[in-house]
């Protein structure tokens, strides 16, 4: 299994992904490879400066980044390179079996639905968080962000 994660997103981008990644290794069963997608040089810089093999993750090179303040309609159409929209471009090849980011939410919301399309029924997707009962156990919340209005259907 290929999890692609793009390295560039998020408040403290690349060092906290990278820190992430490394964690990640330690979770995740042997066959899975990640994908770091973003600036090679950064990582394997980030890697070798703390004693980390560069070779036990696969890289797509990029270094445009949807910021958190840009338009994500636009920036899909002016960074065709960030790191976002490749990842769900590989998504969409088959070439990853799962994407993640902690950057910009509306592009991903936006690459989710133009680049890998939603399954059939869903209108509009939405974050989700486990969120624990007071017995014990979990609930699910759904639409945790992006969507400014949620209308009931939608939800459904």
């Amino acid at each position: 299994m290929n999890i692609g994660f793009d390295i560039m997103g998020g408040d403290f981008a690349p060092k906290n992904c990278l820190e992430g990644a490394v964690m990640a290794l330690t979770e995740l069963p042997s066959d899975v490879k990640l994908v770091l997608i973003g600036d090679s040089d950064v990582a394997k810089k980030y890697f070798n400066d703390n004693g980390i093999d560069p070779n036990r993750f696969d890289y797509v090179h990029t270094t445009e980044v949807i910021e958190m303040g840009e338009s994500p309609t636009k920036a899909f159409s002016q960074k065709p390179n960030c790191s976002i929209f490749l990842g769900f471009k590989l998504l969409k090849e088959k070439k990853l079996d799962a994407f993640a980011s902690a950057g910009n939410t509306g592009a991903m919301l936006v690459g989710s639905m133009f680049t890998v399309k939603a399954i059939p029924g869903v209108i509009r997707p939405c974050i989700t968080t486990l969120l624990p009962k007071e017995n014990g156990g979990f609930g699910l919340l759904l639409d945790v962000g992006t969507n400014a209005d949620c209308k009931p259907d939608v939800l459904y």
